[in-house]
């Protein structure tokens, strides 16, 4: 499967009970393959950012944080395929190809966000990588060990 930026797809479950230390987002609700999340290709290693459609829930976070710092790049809240949802950047998490279930497809094609959109999540997560490098750190898992794990397992199975 040939993984591009800014296309959206789906993990495997054993890649969520492999790495479950992490407390990462549950990967299924109520039935169905959720949630579905951003992809950033970046040579061997895959950043998946989720993508969560309780827009209402991730509004009142937002506006929590603008009111203490002002502003917040941690979540954004943008329309894709045609309906509002949360980009949660803060959730972000490292992964590998062989982890990937599938693309999402709408109807019958797979699903990805505008150039734009693609553009803005990625200058968003380049600065909270940059933060991260100078101290500040805002994502919810230690994304360095994880990145670091999938490194050594992806070198074992070459």
């Amino acid at each position: 499967m040939k993984i591009k930026t800014g296309y959206l797809y789906h993990i495997k479950d054993n890649f969520f009970e492999k790495y479950a230390e992490y407390n990462l987002m549950q990967n299924h609700e109520k039935g169905k393959s959720r949630p579905t999340y951003f992809t950033i290709k970046d040579k061997n290693i895959l950043w998946f950012i989720p993508i969560s459609s309780k827009v209402n829930k991730y509004e009142k976070i937002i506006n929590n944080k603008i009111q203490k710092y002002g502003f917040c790049n941690t979540i954004l809240i943008r329309e894709i395929l045609e309906q509002k949802h949360a980009i949660l950047l803060q959730n972000a998490f490292p992964t590998l190809e062989k982890y990937i279930d599938h693309v999402h497809m709408v109807k019958g094609l797979p699903a990805h966000v505008s150039v734009s959109l693609k553009e803005e999540i990625l200058k968003n997560f380049k600065q909270l990588i940059n933060m991260k490098r100078q101290g500040i750190d805002l994502f919810f898992i230690d994304i360095d060990s994880l990145k670091e794990k999938l490194l050594e397992e992806e070198k074992i199975t070459v």
